[in-house]
């Protein structure tokens, strides 16, 4: 994919910065994308290489979490950007969560690399002040979210390591919109923990990951 460009954003931090205010930081950095689109002097690093209608937003672990949020709001066509066109998301191991543990958060090893004392810190340091879990930023199928079978929404990649304890959470998240008819992918690693492809990524599944990503964007870029 050497042609094409790459721009990451940095979102202020828990447990100084709450939710929502990644998910609004990741909102202004799109933002600020579509003002370099409609920039009369824009950054050429960027606009010299960058092809604005064929934009694709990823994250990995919290920056899934982000992603999905991302593609709620702003829906099918990300109007809201023109000219800028989103044309799918790619959720790596999205940092989600509930109320209720699923099976593999209840009966993961304590010992792996991101297990149930460390997702609970996480949240404790990061939900809204008063609220639990199933906050519709953190549980995207909690009592009070919004009705996803109701929203537009462009093409998503979901992709879970399988001895991740967060792979109920990704692999329900795409059960369901799939079964709502939205294009969605799922693809599992067997044996692979949370942000493999981080911590190895020279290995064989974080190569095989970066094919799947590729054809991805290939295939939703026309």
């Amino acid at each position: 994919m050497s042609d094409m460009a790459a721009s990451a954003s940095i979102t202020r931090l828990a447990p100084e910065n709450r939710l929502p205010a990644a998910i609004e930081d990741g909102f202004m950095a799109m933002k600020w994308l579509q003002s370099q689109a409609l920039a009369n002097n824009p950054d050429p690093w960027l606009t010299d290489v960058a092809d604005f209608s064929k934009v694709f937003i990823s994250g990995d672990s919290a920056g899934g979490n982000i992603a999905h949020n991302l593609a709620v709001q702003l829906g099918a066509g990300s109007l809201d950007l023109a000219p800028v066109l989103v044309r799918g998301y790619v959720l790596l191991a999205p940092f989600f969560g509930g109320t209720v543990l699923t099976r593999s958060e209840a009966e993961g090893p304590k010992d792996a690399f991101l297990n149930l004392e460390l997702i609970d810190r996480f949240w404790r340091l990061s939900v809204p002040m008063g609220e639990t879990t199933d906050h519709p930023l953190i549980n995207p199928f909690g009592p009070v979210s919004r009705r996803l079978e109701q929203v537009n929404l462009d093409p998503i990649l979901v992709v879970v390591g399988g001895s991740d304890l967060l792979k109920d959470r990704g692999k329900e998240y795409a059960e369901r919109l799939k079964n709502w008819g939205k294009k969605i992918e799922y693809v599992e690693f067997e044996g692979q923990q949370h942000g493999f492809f981080t911590i190895d990524p020279n290995s064989e599944p974080a190569k095989a990951l970066m094919v799947i990503i590729k054809r991805f964007i290939v295939e939703n870029s026309s």
